[in-house]
């Protein structure tokens, strides 16, 4: 029988059970043979997404943190135990866990493509293994987020965008570190007021529909609540939209030189013909410092449509949109071995090649543009600006390496100026940024691939010619 249990979000030095069982099958099967050498794993997205010329990296500084407090809890190997999966010795060695590797990784708010190491993980195997679950986890998350804001925020070209999704968001943590990602990829603000307190980010908020039902008219609501807010932004829709906005402007009638109302929110209909008429009403009374807010379904394509036929919004509100991203709300993302103790490791698998060994990821400019990237060898050197940066030695953050999110947003800021036009462009782009594998990798690649087929061809065996798709290869 399967008991309710309680209700809680776990701290972030008691995810050492977040990740999947065979994880820990592995790791008992590397702690009775011995394995223990250095092993490389590299994350990365296979493809990109059929609606993105980018992705926005994000979620690094998370990672990090929650790798330095990594541990089995006593209550942890309780449950362990009473798997009957896994032995007494193997137990007391997970009691002393921790991480102890190395990280070298993209920083958060870099623009990143197909197959290009997002961050690497150097460590003793069964470390490096563990870890595998949680690191793709929020790796995953917040860069998906990150990068259907960054559309947004690029499609309404300077106007806020704030974000409305935390309702609608798939669970605590994706509201959470969606509020986060946001910040990094430029969203104004956010709705959710424990993401203002957890990470920092603007709080900000307007009314809903409830408040006005509440009242005995529209007027009795816009008048309690810009005397209690006055500069506030009042939800004009609730029953008829234009007659909200005389609603509006008479209250500033009424109110002379205290009326500071900031801004009038539609939030349904015909917003683009909704917001010139408001526009030309509120411009009438004397009310041009009156913004216009607009929300209701919105992304980044409705945004763009608006905007393309002139519609006076002043800034935008997106929730579901942009909190669970549904054009693209999955990465073909992985987290796979490409070196043991100082082999190059690869699978021969159809379609899910692998790049063998610790990398390096060159970004070349072109005047104030990027040019194209070169995925190369750590060791080697190539034109270029490299991406991987270490960010973590010995199961430590380094110092320096550790940026508040105002930083991140100024930096991903600063990168997506630099791609091409049409990459940028919320549209699929004509021609694919370039990406490059170098002569050396290519070379390691082939060299590693021989050698596994030799050692497959001396056993009796052969290599996979196709492997279908497995979610968990």
């Amino acid at each position: 029988m399967i008991a309710a249990g309680r209700s809680a979000t776990p701290s972030d030095d008691g995810l050492a059970l977040f990740t999947d069982f065979y994880e820990l099958s592995m790791l008992q099967a590397y702690f009775e043979e011995g394995l223990y050498e250095a092993a490389v794993f590299s994350l990365f997205v296979r493809r990109l997404p059929q609606r993105r010329n980018y992705l926005l990296a994000c979620g690094l500084d998370t990672v990090l943190e929650q790798l330095e407090g990594l541990r089995f809890e006593p209550s942890d190997l309780d449950y362990l135990a009473g798997l009957d999966r896994f032995s007494e010795r193997f137990l007391r060695w997970l009691e002393a866990f921790r991480f102890t590797g190395t990280v070298r990784a993209m920083p958060e708010g870099t623009p990143v493509f197909a197959n290009e190491p997002i961050l690497e993980v150097t460590a003793p195997l069964p470390e490096a293994q563990l870890i595998e679950t949680l690191v793709m986890n929020q790796i995953h998350l917040q860069t998906v987020q990150a990068s259907k804001a960054a559309r947004l925020v690029a499609t309404a070209d300077g106007r806020p965008v704030v974000d409305f999704g935390a309702r609608r968001m798939h669970g605590l943590d994706a509201a959470l570190k969606g509020a986060r990602a946001f910040h990094i990829a430029g969203v104004a603000s956010t709705s959710n007021v424990l993401a203002g307190k957890q990470y920092g980010v603007p709080v900000s908020g307007t009314m809903a529909h409830s408040y006005i039902q509440a009242h005995h008219d529209e007027a009795e609501a816009f008048g309690a609540f810009a005397r209690l807010y006055p500069e506030t932004v009042l939800l004009v829709d609730t029953y008829d939209t234009l007659e909200g906005v005389r609603r509006v402007i008479e209250l500033s009638g009424e109110l002379g030189d205290d009326f500071r109302v900031h801004a009038v929110r539609l939030d349904s209909g015909d917003l683009g013909e909704l917001a010139r008429q408001a526009r030309r009403m509120l411009d009438e009374a004397g009310l041009q410092q009156v913004g216009i807010f607009a929300s209701g379904g919105l992304d980044e394509h409705r945004i763009a449509e608006l905007l393309a036929h002139g519609a006076p919004i002043d800034a935008f509100g997106v929730g579901t949109s942009m909190g669970i991203a549904p054009d693209a709300p999955d990465l073909d993302i992985a987290y796979k071995l490409a070196e043991y103790a100082g082999e190059g490791r690869l699978k021969l698998s159809s379609g899910k090649p692998i790049l063998p060994g610790a990398k390096q990821i060159y970004r070349r400019r072109e005047g104030n543009r990027f040019a194209g990237d070169t995925i190369g060898r750590q060791d080697e050197s190539q034109p270029g600006e490299p991406l991987l940066q270490p960010v973590m030695r010995d199961g430590q953050r380094l110092p320096g390496h550790s940026r508040d999110l105002d930083t991140l947003r100024e930096y991903a800021r600063a990168q997506l100026e630099q791609l091409p036009p049409g990459i940028r462009a919320i549209e699929p782009a004509e021609t694919p940024y370039p990406v490059a594998i170098s002569p050396a990798l290519q070379a390691h690649q082939d060299a590693v691939t021989r050698t596994i087929q030799a050692r497959y061809a001396a056993s009796g065996r052969t290599s996979e010619t196709g492997d279908g798709d497995h979610s968990n290869d």
